[in-house]
């Protein structure tokens, strides 16, 4: 795959230590604990650091709408509604994702590492943010893990060969930890982009590749508005067919098999909540007779990233390797927050009671 670094962005940049401390002051000031606050913070900060602004600090709005609606709940805590030994039912309770599947994966975590394996079905949690992270927790622990996850009664993308929205983006992820060196990570949306990508695109003014959009009458577009502005359109599954076989395991494994829910007639959603279920599979990789698992894996690796490279390739990256470069642009030189997203956020701080002069004060310090 190619190099995804650009040029430094030309938006503004805010250090990632001020914006954690913004935006742990945001909820904060919208209710939340300090520990709910700065696992919230955490999350969203990481995300941004490694390129994905999808699902980083510009999704504060809508987390604030979600308040607003009563739908996402502040300081509530993963319950373990079914404990079948290596497999644990948790329900989310609507409680801020970014807490929820943090402690979700600490109990699947403590499992796997005493039975060698954990299921974990977690249903109802609000929106639970950039997958990899979870699967970044569990590799932190030497824990192999994979993750099927639905959005669920939130449908955004066509099925293969339909013009109007039906599924969800549903995320599926895997990692797999490495002695002394970061873990191979793959994260990725089963629509061709991730709507929150769309709607950076759109707030940037920019278009979205080919091939991800249709709009309302089933056309092709490269316009992120036919997704913003009425009458909306679609996303598109990527790969055709194996994008939506895909999305439809994410859709049943997390959805129905953890206790959830699935999208469908009665169960689409009205307001600005965001509902996560997630099929979370951990393994300790002890547990498998294969005492040379990891040098396997470095074999392989090592092996495809000696291919010669195909016209205009910089390097092949490994699974992860590609936001792990990002970070490291980011933490140094800091993280480029569009002028319509940050406007956006400071309406967000606003809204939940946060004085205008101390978000003024904010803002002195985007470079």
């Amino acid at each position: 795959m190619n190099d995804p670094r650009v040029a430094q962005s030309s938006f503004p940049r805010i250090s990632a230590e001020t914006l954690h401390a913004y935006v742990r002051a945001i909820w904060e000031q919208a209710g939340s604990s300090p520990r709910e606050a700065e696992l919230v913070a955490d999350h969203l900060l990481a995300a941004s650091l490694t390129g994905h602004d999808s699902h980083g600090v510009s999704m504060i709005p809508r987390y604030v709408a979600s308040v607003g609606d009563n739908e996402l709940k502040l300081n509530l805590h993963a319950k373990v509604v079914r404990d079948a030994g290596a497999v644990l039912t948790i329900d989310g309770v609507k409680g801020f994702g970014q807490v929820i599947a943090y402690e979700a994966m600490e109990l699947g975590i403590e499992r796997a590492k005493r039975l060698g394996i954990c299921a974990v079905g977690l249903h109802g949690a609000h929106h639970i943010g950039r997958i990899g992270h979870w699967a970044e927790q569990c590799a932190r622990a030497g824990l192999v893990s994979f993750h099927f996850v639905n959005v669920a009664g939130d449908p955004l993308v066509a099925p293969f060969g339909g013009t109007d929205r039906r599924i969800g983006t549903n995320p599926f992820c895997a990692a797999y930890p490495r002695s002394g060196r970061p873990p191979l990570v793959l994260d990725f949306a089963t629509s061709a982009v991730a709507f929150g990508k769309v709607r950076v695109a759109y707030n940037q003014g920019k278009q979205v590749p080919p091939g991800a959009l249709i709009d309302n009458a089933g056309r092709p577009s490269l316009e992120p508005k036919v997704m913003i502005e009425p009458p909306v359109g679609s996303l598109l599954p990527f790969g055709g067919h194996k994008g939506f076989g895909l999305a439809s395991m994410c859709e049943i494994f997390g959805g129905a098999l953890s206790g959830g829910f699935t999208s469908h007639a009665d169960t689409l959603g009205t307001n600005h909540a965001i509902i996560n279920c997630m099929l979370s599979v951990i393994i300790d990789p002890a547990a498998f007779d294969a005492p040379n698992a990891e040098a396997e894996a470095d074999a392989f690796i090592e092996w495809v990233k000696a291919s010669p490279l195909a016209s205009g390739t910089e390097r092949i990256l490994e699974p992860g390797e590609a936001e792990r470069l990002t970070r490291a642009d980011r933490e140094t030189h800091g993280v480029p927050v569009d002028p319509t997203s940050w406007q956006q956020i400071c309406a967000a701080a606003l809204a939940v009671g946060m004085p205008a002069e101390q978000i003024e004060r904010w803002a002195t310090h985007l470079q």
